[in-house]
């Protein structure tokens, strides 16, 4: 197999630091192991950011959410652990990671986490006539 899973996180520098944009990613393809029953899990991860001086690269995004593949996590755990390892790798102004888990049981989880940076504070939001 050429490439495989990897915890490694990459980004590269912002291309326009002096202004607030926000990036979102959609993975549609998240699998975990529920830590009970060892059976997989499926979820879809909506990740939004706005930068500060790094971005994160995406192959290595999809290699480490493929990671996680193996592992045996609860939703509310595997979502904080990833928006953690996102937020430390890049250190952007904002970040939300919302993970919508698909049903299991008959119930639907959908997990939210988010980070500011202390020292962001987001612009106003523009209201047209």
């Amino acid at each position: 197999m050429p490439t495989r899973p990897s915890k490694q996180l990459e980004t590269f520098e912002n291309p326009q630091p002096g202004r607030d944009y926000t990036i979102r990613i959609r993975m549609p393809e998240f699998t975990c192991l529920c830590p009970k029953t060892g059976q997989p899990d499926f979820a879809t991860l909506n990740l939004e950011y706005v930068p500060a001086a790094r971005c994160i690269e995406l192959k290595s995004l999809k290699l480490y959410i493929w990671s996680f593949r193996d592992e045996g996590a609860f939703h509310e755990a595997v979502t904080n652990a990833i928006l953690d390892d996102l937020v430390r790798a890049c250190e952007p102004h904002y970040m939300r990671l919302t993970a919508e888990f698909n049903v299991r049981g008959g119930i639907y989880t959908n997990v939210v986490a988010e980070h500011r940076s202390d020292a962001w504070t987001p612009p106003e939001p523009v209201v047209l006539p």
